[in-house]
């Protein structure tokens, strides 16, 4: 509790900590990729591209915690630079999937390189055990959240 007994005591709530851990990495990620031209952002794009090619503005956009619209301009961005490469017509319906080109495999490349050794660094104090532990424990976390406190799953936002 807060001092006047209302609220949560930021120093014990898990969720806190979760965001201030969260905050401590994309800043740490932020600090690697600045040097190639990159943030977490255009990062999280091309990761997912290389890992799921094709994917739709929209995919990408959940993929990397952003709106649509972001991912649109993050999408020409990338497109005017050589990173990726759209169709200018949907093969199928509205879509327009996205590709790497060389280009942005070479970037990613490196960017990825940078973030591992974040990751590393993160990770460092951790036995491999506890970091399985710590694994299982996040994805737990998640499943949880999502699925809502009784396995059924969450109602939608506003309903």
């Amino acid at each position: 509790m807060s001092q006047d007994g209302v609220g949560v005591d930021l120093e014990t709530s898990l969720g806190y900590l979760l965001k201030e851990a969260s905050s401590a990495l994309r800043t740490a990620m932020e600090e690697v990729l600045r040097p190639l031209g990159m943030n977490v952002t255009r990062y999280s794009c091309l990761e997912l591209l290389a890992q799921r090619p094709g994917l739709s503005n929209s995919e990408l956009a959940r993929g990397a915690f952003v709106t649509r619209q972001s991912m649109n301009v993050l999408l020409q961005a990338l497109e005017r630079e050589g990173y990726v490469t759209r169709p200018a017509e949907a093969p199928v319906g509205k879509v327009l999937p996205t590709r790497l080109t060389p280009r942005g495999r070479r970037i990613l490349e490196k960017a990825s390189g940078a973030v591992r050794s974040v990751e590393v660094r993160m990770l460092a104090g951790l036995t491999e055990t506890e970091q399985s532990g710590a694994f299982r424990i996040l994805q737990s976390m998640i499943r949880s959240l999502r699925d809502g406190d009784d396995g059924t799953p969450a109602p939608a936002p506003g309903n």
